[in-house]
């Protein structure tokens, strides 16, 4: 999926959630405390751990396979052995949320997954539900 931007926040990156119904943006905060990946949905700004992107990526080439995104609210309860669940599981590198912002800590299945295909890092499908990823093993 082509995405535009150099992940910047003067120039973020581009992005659409997997089914591409919904258009929202990126962007690294290196200089954050701790360093983060800002998400702006509309007027709605999440923040991630921005390890995130390796972290996710090196779970996925352990997983070998497709694995479902699972994305949903941080007050909903996560669907197991989904990108959600692990983004917030105690058995990630985290041991925890990715997430930092409470109550929008959420969402880590929805928005993260197109940012690492966008960065040739996994591939996704693009159904209008349930879709999953995949690492690509570089």
């Amino acid at each position: 999926m082509a995405f535009i931007g150099s992940g910047t926040k003067d120039d973020p990156w581009v992005l659409k959630t997997a089914p591409g119904s919904s258009e929202y943006s990126m962007w690294r905060d290196p200089e954050a405390v701790p360093p983060q990946l800002v998400c702006q949905v509309g007027s709605t700004k999440l923040a991630y751990h921005m390890r995130a992107i390796e972290d996710l990526h090196n779970m996925l080439k352990r997983h070998k396979d497709w694995m479902d995104l699972g994305g949903c609210d941080e007050d909903k309860p996560a669907k197991p052995g989904t990108v959600e669940a692990w983004g917030r599981s105690d058995q990630n590198n985290m041991r925890g949320w990715y997430g930092l912002k409470a109550g929008l800590r959420g969402r880590f299945g929805v928005y993260m997954p197109p940012l690492l295909e966008a960065l040739g890092l996994a591939e996704l499908t693009h159904e209008p539900k349930n879709n999953k990823m995949r690492a690509i093993n570089l």
